[in-house]
C-alpha cells in the first residue's frame, strides 16, 4: 500500500506522514478506508511500531485520519470539499525542488528530465490503484 525507502535521506515517519497525507487528499484513500493495524503496518514495512504510531496520531491531530475505540483506524471524512488541484500541487514543491537541484547538480538537460518525470509517471500509472488494494469500511 506505500513505497517506504530507508535510504532515501528522508525519514521514514515523514515518508508515510506525506503518503498517507496525499492520498488521502487525492481521494485514492477515500473517507472510511480502514488503515493496517500500526503492528501490520510496522511489519508489513520492517519499522518500528512507535513510528506507525507517531505517523497516526500526527495525522489523526490534523483531521486527516480518525480513530475509533476498538476498530481500525480509518481515513476522516474531509471537513471541507477536496482541495483544488493548486493547493495539492502545493505539496509537491518541496519534493520538485529536491528533484530539480538534483538534476541542476548533475547538470540535466530540462528536456530529459521532463521525458524521465514522465517515464516515471508511465510507469507508476500502470501498477494496480491504490485505492483498490485498501480495504473501504
Amino acid at each position: 500500500m506505500f513505497i517506504l525507502k530507508p535510504h532515501s535521506g528522508v525519514p521514514i515517519y515523514r515518508q508515510l506522514l506525506d503518503q498517507i497525507r496525499r492520498m488521502a487528499a487525492s481521494g485514492q484513500l477515500p473517507p472510511g478506508t480502514e488503515l493496517p493495524s500500526i503492528r501490520e503496518l510496522a511489519l508489513t514495512h520492517a519499522i518500528n511500531p512507535m513510528t506507525v504510531s507517531k505517523v497516526y496520531t500526527l495525522l489523526e491531530a490534523e483531521g486527516v485520519l480518525e480513530r475509533n475505540r476498538g476498530k481500525p483506524m480509518t481515513v476522516a471524512k474531509p471537513k471541507r470539499a477536496q482541495a483544488p488541484p493548486a493547493k495539492r500541487l502545493e505539496q509537491l514543491e518541496p519534493h520538485l525542488e529536491q528533484v530539480v537541484l538534483a538534476a541542476r547538480q548533475l547538470e540535466l538537460a530540462e528536456d530529459d528530465v521532463v521525458k524521465a518525470l514522465h517515464e516515471a509517471w508511465e510507469k507508476t500509472d500502470a501498477r494496480e490503484p491504490v485505492h483498490r488494494r485498501a480495504r473501504p469500511r
